[in-house]
């Protein structure tokens, strides 16, 4: 579950160049995510403020991103980082477990959702936009079944789906004054026990898009 906060704020002992964790830009991405239902945010800068939420490196970098927004001032305060400790890293086959799903649905009428972080996808989970976003982080996912069906239904909305290089994706919509599609180097080569995520669904007037992208300590590594 993403730690609420209505705003990040560095201390004063220097932690804005502390560097940001998973559980950071959750929290500020939910925060966002918020903003847009509330009508305080439109959908271009919600989308440009997601994009730099994800690019930041550091917790100083979040910072402007939500201080315009409603908040609790000075009080809201940074937990400390041990607070924001992340699971240790899955990759591959090592996804599927044998653990209850966390989550079967994400939907999003004339607002945002989101599902990230170490969560438990379903054999089935049902997405839904209707003049709304929804964005599917599934990086640090892990899953109850090696093949997973991601149902999406989106008119005159978008749902965004991050995938990391270790799961196989399969698109399978159907676009009517819409489309499908996918950014970024697909993976030439899998695990061949590696989860497999088939995307099916309607888009209507509206988008669905994969991202692959790297991981917070495939970042750190390079």
């Amino acid at each position: 579950m993403v730690k609420e906060m209505s705003q990040l704020t560095p201390r004063e002992d220097g932690d804005g160049r502390m560097r940001a964790s998973d559980a950071d830009r959750d929290a500020v991405a939910h925060l966002l995510r918020e903003a847009l239902a509330e009508g305080r945010l439109d959908p271009d800068e919600h989308s440009d403020r997601l994009d730099a939420v994800y690019r930041a490196k550091t917790v100083g970098e979040l910072v402007p991103l939500t201080e315009d927004l409603p908040a609790t001032g000075a009080s809201a305060r940074l937990p400390a980082p041990s607070d924001f400790r992340s699971p240790r890293p899955v990759y591959g086959a090592t996804r599927v477990v044998d653990q209850p799903a966390t989550s079967h649905s994400a939907i999003a009428l004339l607002g945002g959702a989101d599902r990230s972080g170490n969560w438990v996808v379903p054999r089935r989970f049902v997405t839904v936009a209707a003049i709304g976003g929804v964005q599917l982080d599934l990086r640090e996912a892990r899953f109850t079944h090696r093949e997973t069906t991601l149902w999406i239904g989106t008119v005159m909305g978008g749902v965004g789906i991050i995938v990391p290089d270790d799961i196989q994706v399969r698109m399978h919509g159907l676009p009517i004054i819409g489309g499908f599609g996918v950014e970024g180097d697909t993976p030439s080569v899998v695990e061949p026990d590696a989860p497999i995520v088939h995307i099916r669904g309607i888009a209507l007037m509206g988008g669905v898009g994969v991202s692959y992208r790297a991981r917070k300590h495939q970042e750190d590594e390079n």
